[in-house]
């Protein structure tokens, strides 16, 4: 029956462990179990069964080379999906940060993170606000570029390759900010160019993202973003 197999998917995610490494995946990297199992702060027997249960329920994809055996998200629709359930799960209370660098970590998150493979929080908001702002994305039918946004795309040179069945442009509830930000092929070309070219680079462990001042410049040029907004 489809509500037992909506049930049983269901509880994939209902575990504080098991969260905690879907949550570390959306950096869109592969990770052994051990990376995992220090990052959440269980045994490795324990990271393993956890795993296992992902794998099999199709949420993880795992890849084997030598002894290694590394898992990353199945694909961009899990990790959408984490994120939605990540911004769906405000706590009535907010829990203090645990430390100085604890709370820095969380400031440099809000800030600006990758969100599996596109820009999220108060930097992929900024994007996707001018983007709209300027004709280039529509929001009030679903996200879409318009024909002036794809020529965009093109000027910047960044190449908007077709693959599979996902869409060119896709709106994705922002977990820190509460709105949705440019998600879909057109949000993961302009994240990549955007690491590529220099305009964010990564810091920290987790999936943070500083945008440096030649990523300032080139987002008032492109878009007219205002430095201000982006540190």
């Amino acid at each position: 029956m489809a509500s037992r197999h909506l049930a049983a998917f269901a509880a994939l995610f209902a575990d504080e462990t098991r969260a905690a490494f879907l949550l570390a995946l959306l950096d869109g990297r592969a990770w052994t179990a051990g990376e995992l199992a220090r990052h959440a702060g269980v045994a490795a027997s324990t990271a393993s069964e956890h795993l296992g249960k992902l794998v099999a329920g199709g949420v993880l994809a795992e890849e084997r080379q030598g002894r290694h055996r590394y898992v990353r998200l199945a694909d961009a629709g899990v990790a959408h999906l984490v994120e939605d359930l990540a911004a769906r799960s405000e706590p009535v209370a907010a829990e203090a940060p645990r430390g100085l660098r604890a709370a820095s970590a969380g400031r440099a998150m809000a800030r600006g993170r990758t969100c599996y493979d596109h820009l999220a929080g108060r930097l992929g908001i900024a994007v996707t606000d001018a983007m709209t702002e300027r004709g280039l994305l529509r929001q009030d039918t679903g996200f879409a570029l318009t024909d002036r946004g794809v020529a965009w795309f093109d000027g910047l040179g960044i190449a908007l390759v077709p693959k599979g069945r996902r869409p060119l442009a896709r709106g994705c509830l922002d977990w820190t900010e509460r709105r949705p930000h440019l998600a879909g092929l057109a949000g993961a070309a302009l994240c990549r160019h955007a690491l590529d070219a220099g305009w964010c680079v990564r810091i920290g462990s987790e999936r943070a993202v500083k945008v440096t001042q030649e990523g300032e410049r080139a987002l008032h040029k492109a878009l007219g973003i205002d430095a201000a907004v982006l540190r």
